[in-house]
């Protein structure tokens, strides 16, 4: 049995890898929305904060009614109760990595987790 799984480019508008790498720990989606479109609701989480880090283009969040202006190279991170919808920009689309953890469950860094 192998300690690795590896997939291919992610592909289409959403690409879920929970189930494509068998993650455990973490919910881990690549995300593009067209120019001018959006995420077609607005959602929180109960437990789960959400890091999001902006591969390409420009667009929006609104979080708790503010918005923040994201481009390429950006990282947010939004607490689980944070009320959050995405936007691309009206003449760019806009691809993104969104990483899901449980808020404070992060028990070691780096240094401290290695063998």
């Amino acid at each position: 049995m192998s300690n690795y799984t590896k997939i291919g480019k992610a592909e289409g508008a959403r690409t879920e890898l929970h189930d494509k790498l068998g993650l455990t720990g973490a919910e881990i989606s690549v995300n593009t929305l067209a120019a001018g479109s959006s995420v077609p609701f607005v959602h929180a989480h109960k437990a789960n904060e959400e890091i999001y880090f902006i591969l390409s283009g420009k667009g929006k969040a609104v979080v708790d009614g503010e918005e923040i202006a994201l481009c390429e190279g950006d990282w947010l991170r939004i607490a689980p109760a944070g009320r959050r919808q995405f936007f691309a920009a009206p003449d760019s689309p806009i691809s993104y990595i969104c990483i899901q953890v449980k808020a404070g469950s992060l028990g070691a860094y780096t240094a401290d987790d290695a063998l």
